[in-house]
């Protein structure tokens, strides 16, 4: 059974479609006319999905083809996107035509931010193929690419025409791929829907995804260009994000945040701003998908590489905090105090 929601933005409403064996043929038809279209995807997701998804659309007026990245964060870049810019030109590509993102969040925010920058700006849809793309960044209209000094560092905001999620492309998962996506849910828990939080693990997929995509919906209709309240979904993201760059990009998205949000619900408890309780209940979600709750690297490497994370502004840095399991707060942190701060989180 297809379920669905809406996420409003000032530029109108979007759907997200969730269900099982969706016909994305016949759900972009409901949105867009017959046009050109180019489905951009990556290479290990193509080869499962990327033949039948083109047929849908072919079958439904649409002129589809593929173009396929290599997998991965390495090719979240600059240089990808302008490789597939120029395919757009090549394909005389007009702002009446459709892109169409088939994979995870690499796929999902690079195909989004070449939308929003090809000819000022062209419709496209999500399709995620992963739960972490599924639940969090096929939702929001953030689209953007890494630079080598940190991630997410060059993006627009470009809310999609519509997100089609089929869960049937999780069967395909590897363990730690779905788990990376289980740290978005953890997180939304966390910050806005406690009883979400401790239902993880007995929810139907279908539930599960519907639940994430209204806490996020909930949080960017209230401010969409992350001014105040959408920084909330933040929470980990700093510190992970951090993690993910003193790594070299080999510790995954979802695992980095997992670290990151236990981080900072620790130094949190340390310096009263977190319920102790908090802690238990992360560590009991987070340990059902065996996700981890501590890092090797240390608080001067991890500060080091969050300076340069785009939630700083001037002599402070935002982080999230939770208050209690289920409702958190911005914490702007005077950048001179983060190492020690982010100390505190690494103690046991």
């Amino acid at each position: 059974m297809e379920r669905s929601i809406s996420v409003r933005t000032s530029g109108g409403a979007y759907p997200v479609i969730i269900g099982n064996g969706l016909e994305y043929g016949k759900l972009a038809l409901a949105v867009k006319k017959p046009c050109k279209a180019v489905l951009v995807s990556d290479s290990s997701v193509f080869p499962l999905y990327g033949e039948a998804a083109l047929a849908s659309l072919r079958g439904s007026g649409f002129q589809a083809t593929p173009y396929v990245i290599p997998r991965g964060e390495a090719s979240k870049t600059l240089a990808t996107v302008e490789g597939l810019l120029s395919f757009l030109a090549a394909q005389s590509m007009t702002r009446s035509d459709l892109l169409l993102a088939l994979g995870g969040g690499v796929v999902g925010d690079l195909a989004g931010f070449a939308s929003a920058i090809y000819l000022r700006g062209v419709d496209f849809i999500q399709l995620p193929t992963t739960l972490l793309a599924a639940v969090d960044s096929s939702v929001g209209g953030k689209t953007g690419v890494d630079l080598p000094a940190g991630k997410n560092l060059a993006g627009a905001f470009h809310p999609p025409l519509a997100v089609f999620c089929d869960t049937r492309a999780f069967a395909t998962l590897p363990e730690e791929i779905f788990a990376d996506g289980m740290a978005e849910a953890v997180k939304h828990g966390m910050i806005a829907d406690r009883e979400m939080l401790r239902s993880l693990g007995q929810m139907p997929m279908e539930e599960l995804c519907l639940r994430n995509v209204a806490v996020k919906a909930r949080i960017v209709e209230a401010d969409e260009f992350e001014k105040g309240a959408r920084r909330l979904l933040n929470f980990g993201h700093t510190v992970g994000h951090a993690i993910e760059n003193v790594s070299g990009y080999q510790i995954p998205h979802g695992r980095a945040v997992a670290m990151g949000m236990a981080v900072i619900v620790r130094a949190g408890v340390h310096a009263g701003l977190t319920s102790p309780a908090c802690i238990e209940e992360l560590y009991a979600a987070l340990a059902l998908y065996n996700l981890p709750s501590y890092c090797g690297y240390s608080a001067k490497e991890i500060a080091q590489a969050a300076l340069h994370d785009k939630k700083r502004s001037g002599g402070t840095i935002s982080l999230v905090v939770v208050k209690e399991t289920g409702f958190a707060e911005i914490f702007d942190l005077p950048v001179e105090h983060l190492e020690d701060f982010i100390a505190k989180g690494l103690e046991a």
